[in-house]
């Protein structure tokens, strides 16, 4: 049976029904989303401490009291950890079966997350909102940028914070993020990521700033072959986060 997306102008169901098909391979530190797994631990850090910094908490669980939202949330690799530092979140996905899986995945881990297959207008319109939006490596697959960053914008609390992760359009993310990781190492299965869709930081910020959010940083992530890991860095040509907030 073929699965159904959330209608709205910014999903597009090609991209859904990608993913959909990987959604059992979630968790599987060897599986399809293995580069997500090695990039998990640094994109975590930097949500923490910058979380932790803006909205002055400490502690084991610094953000007891505090919502936050995942949209494209997959299978949860970010919504259960942010869950045990304290937020009560909210995980949303236009995919069934991610939804499942995320689902699946926290009962047997003994955490209580809102998943819902759902869109961020969806959200807007019913008029919820959230001290932290993660929106991490999603708008590179999004079909109306600008109308889903908008709704986006208007889920964000005002003095909360939208942590967006994406790929740059350059020359050298094409080599390394597309064609290196698609053809070469076989990290994704080829076609995973249109390089077309890419954006870049200024275009990003620009639509940032449209959706009524103010920029407050830009923050590089670069991959170390030798090390076999990823660190922050200065280099924004390839992967890069912005924080931005209401």
């Amino acid at each position: 049976m073929t699965e159904t997306a959330p209608s709205s102008a910014s999903i597009d169901p090609a991209e859904v029904a990608k993913f959909s098909a990987m959604a059992a391979e979630w968790w599987d530190p060897a599986g399809k989303f293995a580069p997500l797994h090695k990039f998990n631990p640094v994109r975590l850090q930097f949500i923490r401490e910058t979380a932790a910094k803006h909205f002055g908490r400490t502690g084991l669980r610094p953000f007891d009291g505090l919502t936050l939202l995942d949209i494209g949330c997959g299978g949860g690799l970010l919504a259960e950890p942010m869950t045990r530092l304290g937020f009560a979140v909210t995980g949303a996905d236009a995919s069934e079966k991610n939804v499942k899986t995320a689902m699946t995945h926290a009962a047997a881990s003994g955490l209580g997350i809102d998943y819902r297959v759902t869109t961020a207008e969806s959200l807007a319109e019913a008029g919820l909102a959230f001290d932290v939006v993660l929106n991490m490596e999603v708008v590179e697959h999004v079909a109306d940028l600008p109308g889903y960053l908008n709704a986006c914008g208007r889920l964000v609390k005002p003095g909360g914070l939208m942590f967006v992760a994406t790929l740059n359009k350059t020359l050298k993310s094409l080599a390394l993020a597309k064609i290196g990781v698609e053809y070469v190492l076989r990290w994704l299965p080829p076609g995973t990521h249109d390089w077309n869709r890419f954006v870049e930081p200024d275009r990003l910020i620009g639509l940032l700033k449209d959706a009524g959010l103010s920029v407050k940083q830009t923050q590089g992530v670069s991959f170390n072959p030798i090390s076999w890991s990823w660190s922050l860095s200065g280099d924004t040509d390839v992967n890069y986060m912005v924080v931005a907030g209401r």
